[in-house]
């Protein structure tokens, strides 16, 4: 079991740094283009025949933008991928496709054969990626668990859960779910076990003893899992770095897979042009070479990116002397608030209540305040109820700034914490 002494989660300015060793290359400008085009098409194949009604549910969500979450638009891809490849099945083909008697119909399904291998290539790059990063995360978490029986059985409980999982999946396309309905129950799945995270990470009283204690997960796993997707939390430095090319990458795959829906049903009447052929081609093997590029860059971002960091590292500067921080002492049915007047933006004031550690009762109340020169009041850190907890921010205003320990629910115990703020330049102030 790796020891989680002197580590916290992982910030965003944290991420921030590490995310500047690792630029994206900018997508080819084609993306923008023959999405554009793309959608010209699409409107086109509509003048010609009105869409259905399930038709223009497709368009509808072709033209919305993506969701701002990187994990969704990864499943999205994929589900769209999987979509393509179905109807690039020859049995799906148009009838005029499968048995061609021009050589236009013959030329364009020679070109449909090869943007099948194209797809088959980067759905294929998905799932790996998908299964890998899994398996990494699963791993690293298991590093800092308890390495004897309990370990044994969060193994056993993890495959049990995937069975059980993939059973409902399996059920669901033996019933005759669409691609869709896999995915939307997919994505459920996993909004779930987010949920389900969140609320241990959050876990409060005897839970939270038995869940520490008992199973044997250390405080700074349950703080990572409670705020890493938060919608202000690490990861939004993620969506914000790398969310706007991928996409990108889900409205042209999205596009790719409308207009083969509605050329599919319109064959008949609707023969393509040669033009019209190479920029289908032309766009699919952008999107699929593209999103390879964006999949191979993102595995190794993720392969090397921490959980957990030292409070040094996060530029908290911890190591700092002891009587650097001012201790305070809360007594019992008590509470305690410091105001804290900040001169400059970018300080920094950081919280330790390590003092507090091993001993199972003891937790205290915090919440943080910004008041302005007007007296408006912006809560800066929700009220919560820590244990050996460790924290910082980085001021964005100056001002005046309200730190509340609150140990009035105690009838027996005082609380012990510490606190330190210093400036831009690291000096304590």
């Amino acid at each position: 079991m790796a020891s989680t002494e002197g580590l916290m989660p992982i910030t965003r300015a944290f991420l921030a740094s590490y995310y500047d060793k690792y630029p994206f290359s900018p997508l080819s400008d084609d993306v923008s283009r023959l999405s554009s085009d793309m959608a010209s098409l699409i409107k086109l194949l509509t003048v010609q025949s009105p869409p259905s009604q399930g038709e223009t549910s497709l368009i509808d969500e072709a033209n919305r933008q993506p969701p701002h979450k990187i994990d969704e638009n990864m499943w999205k891809n994929r589900e769209q991928m999987e979509e393509i490849l179905f109807l690039l099945s020859p049995s799906r083909w148009p009838v005029q496709l499968r048995e061609p008697s021009t050589s236009e119909d013959a030329e364009f399904a020679s070109i449909l054969r090869t943007l099948k291998d194209s797809f088959d290539n980067a759905f294929t790059a998905m799932i790996s990626f998908q299964t890998k990063n899994s398996e990494r995360i699963f791993s690293t978490v298991m590093t800092y668990m308890p390495q004897d029986f309990r370990g044994t059985l969060i193994r056993q409980q993890k495959e049990r859960s995937e069975r059980n999982k993939q059973a409902e999946v399996d059920a669901l396309v033996s019933s005759g779910g669409s691609i869709r309905d896999t995915y939307a129950l997919l994505w459920k799945q996993q909004m779930e076990r987010r949920r389900q995270l969140a609320q241990l990470g959050s876990a409060t009283g005897v839970y939270k003893t038995l869940v520490k204690y008992l199973v044997g997960v250390p405080q700074v796993l349950l703080d990572f899992i409670r705020q890493i997707n938060d919608d202000d939390g690490p990861m939004e430095e993620q969506r914000e770095r790398y969310g706007p090319p991928l996409y990108s990458l889900t409205k042209m795959v999205i596009a790719i897979r409308v207009f083969l829906t509605l050329l599919w049903e319109r064959y008949d009447t609707f023969k393509l042009s040669k033009d019209q052929m190479n920029l289908l081609s032309e766009a699919a093997i952008v999107y699929t070479s593209e999103f390879e590029r964006f999949v191979t860059f993102i595995s190794d971002v993720f392969a090397n990116s921490p959980f957990f960091i030292s409070a040094d590292t996060a530029g908290i500067l911890w190591s700092r002397d002891n009587e650097e921080y001012k201790e305070i002492i809360v007594q019992a049915g008590r509470t305690y608030e410091i105001s804290l007047m900040v001169e400059s933006e970018n300080s920094y004031i950081a919280w330790d209540f390590s003092l507090m550690q091993g001993k199972i009762s003891m937790d205290i109340g915090f919440s943080v305040e910004y008041i302005n020169a007007s007296g408006e009041k912006t809560l800066i850190l929700p009220y919560r109820r820590y244990e050996a907890d460790q924290g910082n921010f980085s001021t964005l205003m100056a001002g005046n700034y309200k730190l509340v320990w609150d140990n009035s629910y105690s009838t027996f115990f005082k609380k012990v914490g510490r606190y330190l703020h210093f400036g831009v330049d690291g000096v304590n102030q």
